[in-house]
């Protein structure tokens, strides 16, 4: 099999002055760091997206076509594509109009922030699934509850062992509970975006969510796992307000909570462990404050 190219500042220059010409401005740098960077920063207006791989380019291409049928349902801001195609053989690229704001891992979501994000749910939800099936985008399955249960047990006695949490919690979740926030037979599945972090939410100063990126690993499925996220990111009593001005029930909302309590638990015991199921790259201070965020009393 033919190795990949790997992207290098002078690829990526060459590439941005063949789509701008003489609107190219400014320097261009990794996002991120890493050896074979994928996302690049193109002066202070531009980020350019490079996949790695044959899988990565699939996705992108899905992305794009999804992004463009999101931006009817929801009121935030969905990366606009000045320009796509391909930067490699069978590896595209897509350079993007950079978002305005700043990160939501630096900057608190506001009350008016929640409002933004039970838009943002409501809007998921209106999307037509078997519009988004035409697209390509895969479904599912909901998560069991009960395994990941167990799981998030064993890992929360190991971090009682490190003094990372507290078992005596009043709000353990139990085998019964489990059992009653299980997804219901039948229920329609819904457009996830599967990554409200804080790293693809935009926010203002202000508070407001501004826009949402990263919408390459969206699933129609379980509609918990985007209030999963947002507990993880904004705080559990924060997640389950915007969900349920979305119109969502108890039951999603709890079972969110949940998936989300258990993630945080069996992510931070496995970064402390090394194994190699923890978030790869993510500190651990900020696997943390994801635990903190996501045991916030609602």
């Amino acid at each position: 099999m033919t190795q990949a190219p790997t992207p290098t500042a002078d690829t990526v220059r060459r590439l941005v002055r063949s789509l701008l010409g003489a609107a190219a401005e400014g320097d261009v740098r990794p996002a991120a760091s890493g050896a074979a960077p994928a996302t690049w920063w193109v002066g202070t207006r531009h980020v350019l997206r490079l996949a790695p791989d044959r899988e990565a380019a699939l996705r992108q291409r899905r992305e794009l076509r999804l992004r463009e049928l999101v931006r009817a349902h929801v009121p935030v801001t969905v990366p606009t594509s000045v320009a796509h195609g391909e930067w490699a053989p069978g590896l595209t690229y897509t350079l993007d109009a950079k978002v305005a704001g700043g990160s939501g891992e630096d900057h608190d979501v506001s009350a008016l922030g929640e409002a933004d994000l039970a838009a943002l749910l409501t809007g998921l939800r209106e999307v037509s699934v078997r519009q988004a099936e035409t697209l390509g985008v895969p479904r599912a399955a909901p998560r069991p509850l009960e395994a990941l249960r167990q799981s998030a047990e064993r890992a929360g006695r190991h971090l009682a062992e490190a003094d990372e949490f507290d078992p005596a919690r009043p709000e353990r979740l139990t085998g019964a509970a489990a059992a009653q926030l299980g997804v219901q037979p039948g229920a329609a599945p819904v457009l996830v975006h599967h990554g409200l972090t804080g790293e693809h939410l935009v926010v203002a100063v202000d508070g407001r969510v501004r826009g949402v990126l990263g919408w390459g690993d969206a699933v129609l499925g379980d509609p918990a796992e985007d209030i999963a996220a947002l507990a993880l990111c904004v705080g559990s009593p924060a997640a389950v307000r915007a969900a349920t001005l979305a119109g969502y029930g108890a039951r999603p909302c709890l079972r969110g909570l949940w998936l989300a309590r258990c993630d945080a638990l069996v992510h931070l015991a496995d970064a402390l462990a090394g194994r190699p199921s923890a978030p790869a790259g993510t500190p651990l201070s900020a696997l943390r404050t994801r635990l903190r965020r996501a045991w916030d009393p609602v």
